[in-house]
C-alpha cells in the first residue's frame, strides 16, 4: 500500500512575525491599505447584499449573517451622513495611519488616555488635546443619534 499522497491543502505561507501594533506600528506588506471601520465595513457589506438580493436571490452563508450580526451589535454608527462625517474627521488627520483612523472610528473611545491606551502608536503622533477634540466630536455624532 502506498502512503505517497497529494496533498490535500495548498501549504500556506510562514507568516513574516513582524507585524505588531504597540508604540511602533508594524504592519508588514499591511501598512498602507485602507481600512475600514466598523460602521463602514457594515454599511459596505449591507449595501453590497441588497445589491445582489435587488438582482437574484441569495443564499446567505452562516458566515455572512454571524459577521452582520456582529456589526450590527457593535458598529458604534448606523446612518449613513454620520458614518460619512466621523470618516471625513479622521481623514483630516493625516499624521495617523490609516489603521489607527479606523481604530478611532471603531473604538469610540471617550479620553485621549483611553484612546493611547488601546492604541498605544498613537502616543507620539498627536497630542493629548487634539486627540481629546477629535474624541469629543466624534462621540458628539454617537449621541446625536442615541
Amino acid at each position: 500500500m502506498s502512503t505517497d499522497h497529494a496533498p490535500t491543502a495548498r501549504t500556506r505561507e510562514k507568516p513574516s512575525g513582524d507585524e505588531e501594533a504597540t508604540t511602533d506600528l508594524k504592519l508588514g506588506e499591511f501598512q498602507s491599505v485602507p481600512t475600514l471601520t466598523l460602521s463602514e465595513a457594515r454599511l459596505l457589506i449591507n449595501a453590497v447584499m441588497d445589491h445582489r438580493k435587488s438582482i437574484r436571490k441569495v443564499e446567505e452563508t452562516e458566515t455572512l449573517i454571524k459577521t452582520q450580526d456582529y456589526l450590527d451589535v457593535f458598529a458604534r454608527f448606523k446612518q449613513k451622513e454620520n458614518i460619512e462625517a466621523v470618516e471625513r474627521m479622521l481623514s483630516a488627520k493625516q499624521e495617523l495611519e490609516l489603521f489607527e483612523r479606523s481604530q478611532l472610528g471603531s473604538l469610540c473611545c471617550e479620553t485621549a488616555e483611553e484612546a493611547k491606551t488601546l492604541i498605544p502608536s498613537l502616543s507620539n503622533k498627536i497630542s493629548d488635546q487634539d486627540l481629546q477634540e477629535l474624541l469629543d466630536d466624534i462621540t458628539k455624532l454617537r449621541h446625536f443619534v442615541e
